[in-house]
């Protein structure tokens, strides 16, 4: 069997290397440029939600108290009137990218560890590599791409900016894959 403690290594390269990825389909390609638009009447809207004394925090409009409440006439008739959305209010301020960047990597070590945890207790030393390729893409693929199809489902994100982040786990998982089976204890 292999220990966790004998994939230290490949945890963190698979991380740098997730890192290197994302960081050239964010940075370089433009992948992602048109995921989100810019508000309709942004700044009217904005100097709205600000009067309203709206707070960081998560909201749903229009939102309902209960379920019951969901199905009353007058809710019915505020999400036929829409708009109908979920949004993310963030505190004010200009973004913190080293923390989000931090966290970013702080979460690809923890596939990284999920990915070696199951690997250990798959295969032992010596495994081929296209095994342990197989293996390590699928843990990580369920890891990075397949949580943000609940997106499109329950958050309204159109499919497409869910397919292109899908694609996006997908390449994190091959990286994540490559490093793991070329790094894999031999027998």
């Amino acid at each position: 069997m292999v220990s966790l403690l004998d994939l230290w290594l490949p945890i963190l390269l698979a991380a740098v290397g997730v890192f290197v990825v994302s960081s050239l389909i964010h940075m370089c390609l433009g992948w992602h440029s048109g995921d989100y638009g810019e508000m309709p009447a942004e700044s009217q809207v904005l100097d709205s939600l600000r009067g309203g004394g709206v707070n960081p925090g998560q909201y749903m409009f229009p939102a309902p108290k209960s379920m019951k409440d969901m199905g009353s006439p007058e809710m019915i008739e505020k999400f036929k009137k829409g708009p109908v959305g979920f949004m993310i209010v963030n505190p004010t301020g200009v973004p913190q990218m080293g923390k989000q960047l931090l966290q970013w990597f702080l979460f690809s070590v923890l596939v990284g560890v999920l990915t070696a945890y199951t690997l250990s207790m798959a295969f032992d030393a010596g495994r081929d590599y296209m095994d342990v390729f197989r293996m390590a893409s699928t843990v990580a693929l369920a890891g990075y791409g397949i949580g943000t199809i609940c997106d499109s489902i329950w958050k309204g994100i159109s499919w497409g900016t869910t397919l292109k982040f899908v694609i996006d786990g997908f390449l994190y998982a091959l990286t994540t894959a490559g490093i793991f089976a070329s790094m894999w204890p031999a027998a």
